[in-house]
Parts: structure tokens; C-alpha cells; sequence
């Protein structure tokens, strides 16, 4: 009988030791994809960007004339003050291509560097813009694309000085406003009840009517030629490959529990992470086909506004009050 117990509770001291190994390692894998970097700054950031190919020299930029640089890959930030005057600025978006960098912000307002932010030019802009400056994109020397809060489009080939307009007419006001890689733009209007695209060569937007009774949060382009979108209420659909009007059928992540879905962004064609509300990052291994929760950062204490990546195995979450979370491959 003795021997029995003995052996019995062996067995069971072998499995208890065994399942406590696995925790751990399970909170070890959960713990080393994301870390939360502190900023000198309650500020929420909007944008950030690197300088060069090495993503060591970078910027931040946000709300509340907010200007962080890194030297270090973004695991340190400082604030950098600029002479603008006494207007409170909201900087909205940020893109390098060398050296060579641009700050879009509200109110109407473009900053231009060719030195990596050693020193910052102010671009003047038109009293007659329509809209103000809500996404800039560096695309070579001297050159860059700005497009404005209700879907202006403009391209410079002189530094700024001269703008050439890229569409007729602009779209309206927009929520949302995400550009691919080749070029094409989605704007989510401001209520959300429809969305707009526009690819290089188009005169103008191509309106598209929402396709359920929920409102369009944000939407985007993928790598693997699908459109994503997320809808209020926990909502997100793939379009079919190389569409934008034929959609899958919508999915409702079970761990979002009813929090908005803000953003979406794939870190390679099979992993994609969708940022939402009080803390909440999801993450789908396979294509966007199953979901779980990264349970271990609901206690970050922020809403998760926006994802980057800048290649599979650098990412940084932008989240409210002054909230910054950076990826390092496990």
C-alpha cells in the first residue's frame, strides 16, 4: 500500500512539475513579443519613422506639438523642441527616405529636413488648401506626396515649393486616411457610412457604399492583395483577392469582448495583429483565419490606436497618453 502512494505521488509531483514549466514558458513566449517603452511625454503619439535602412535614428511625432527623436531603435526617446510659434500643433504623420524626412500637422502646417532632423524647414502652404495636411510620404530626393483631411492629394519634385495637384476634386471630410506602398489611397469618411479609393492615374475618388449596417472604423490594404476592414462593433471582413467590393464572410474576434477594432497591420503574410480599445491586441498566425488575445499587456491601461511594422521582426503599437509598445522577434 505504501509503495503504492509513493509511487502515486511521484507520478503526480512528475505532472505538476511539468505544468508549471509550461506556464512559465507560455508566459515567457507571451512576455518577449511586445514591450511597453517609456516616453517623456502624456502626449499621444501619431506617427513614427526612421531615418536610413538600420532603423536606429528615428522620430515620433503627436499630439500637443510632441517631437521625440531615438538613436537607439526607439527603445529611447527625447524630446526635441522646434521654433513654431505659439501654435499648438497636432503632428498627424512623419516619413524619411534617407536622410531626407517630412511632418505633416494640424493646423495647416509641413516641416522639411534634408539632415535627418538636425535642423527643420517650415514649407509654405496655400491659404487655399483644401483641408489640412494629414499624411506625407517621402518618395526620393526632394520629392513627396501630402494628402489633406478631406482627400486632397498633392506631389512636389522641388523640395515643396511647388505642389502638383493629383485628383480633381477632393472627397470630404475622412476618418481615416492609409496609403499602400504602390501608391493607392483608402479614406474612410467621417461618420464612417462609406469609403473612397484612389489608385495613381485616377482623376478622381471612386466612391463605395459600406456593405453592412455597421459603420466603417478603418480600413486598409494587405500584402496578400486582400482589403481589410474594420467595421464598429468588433467587426472585420477580408475582401477577396485583388477586390474591393467582393467581401468574405465578416468575423467577430471572440477575445475583442466588444472593444472597438482601431487598426490592423500584417507583420508578414501569415501573422496579422489588429490593435483595439482598453488594451486589447489581437494576433492571427494564420492569415486572419483565428484569433487570440495577448492577454499578458491588459494592463498597459491605454486605448491601442495604430500598428507599424517595418519589416517582420521590428513593430511599435502607438496607443494614447503618451503609450508606446515596440516588437522584437522571440
Amino acid at each position: 500500500m505504501n509503495k503504492k502512494f509513493w509511487c502515486l505521488l511521484t507520478v503526480l509531483l512528475v505532472l505538476v512539475n511539468l505544468l508549471f514549466v509550461n506556464v512559465k514558458a507560455v508566459i515567457a513566449d507571451e512576455t518577449v513579443a511586445w514591450h511597453k517603452v517609456a516616453l517623456p511625454t502624456k502626449a499621444t503619439p501619431q506617427d513614427l519613422a526612421f531615418t536610413g535602412s538600420d532603423f536606429q535614428h528615428g522620430w515620433l511625432v503627436g499630439s500637443e506639438n510632441t517631437i521625440l527623436e531615438t538613436n537607439n531603435g526607439g527603445n529611447d526617446w527625447e524630446a526635441r523642441h522646434l521654433d513654431l510659434g505659439d501654435g499648438n500643433y497636432r503632428f498627424t504623420s512623419v516619413s524619411f527616405s534617407e536622410n531626407e524626412g517630412w511632418i505633416a500637422g494640424k493646423p495647416a502646417l509641413l516641416l522639411h529636413t534634408v539632415d535627418g532632423g538636425q535642423s527643420w524647414s517650415r514649407i509654405g502652404l496655400s491659404s487655399k488648401l483644401p483641408g489640412d495636411p494629414m499624411l506625407v510620404k517621402a518618395l526620393g530626393p526632394n520629392s513627396a506626396e501630402m494628402a489633406t483631411d478631406i482627400g486632397a492629394i498633392y506631389r512636389t519634385q522641388d523640395a515643396g515649393q511647388n505642389w502638383t495637384a493629383m485628383v480633381t476634386q477632393a472627397v470630404g471630410t475622412v476618418r481615416h486616411l492609409n496609403r499602400n506602398e504602390d501608391g493607392r489611397y483608402i479614406a474612410i469618411s467621417a461618420k464612417g457610412n462609406f469609403y473612397s479609393t484612389w489608385q495613381p492615374g485616377d482623376a478622381a475618388w471612386t466612391q463605395h457604399n459600406r456593405n453592412s449596417s455597421r459603420r466603417v472604423q478603418n480600413m486598409g490594404y494587405g500584402p496578400d492583395g486582400r482589403t481589410w476592414m474594420l467595421n464598429r462593433g468588433g467587426q472585420l471582413q477580408f475582401s477577396k483577392p485583388d477586390t474591393l467590393d467582393e467581401w468574405e464572410k465578416p468575423q467577430f474576434p471572440r477575445d475583442a469582448e466588444g472593444y472597438g477594432l482601431l487598426d490592423l497591420a500584417y507583420q508578414d503574410r501569415d501573422n496579422i495583429w489588429i490593435a483595439a480599445g482598453s488594451s486589447k491586441l489581437l494576433h492571427s498566425e494564420d492569415r486572419g483565419e483565428t484569433w487570440h488575445k495577448e492577454k499578458y499587456l491588459e494592463d498597459v491601461g491605454a486605448n491601442f490606436y495604430k500598428i507599424l511594422f517595418l519589416g517582420s521582426d521590428r513593430g511599435f503599437i502607438l496607443g494614447q497618453s503618451g503609450t508606446l509598445l515596440t516588437y522584437t522577434n522571440p
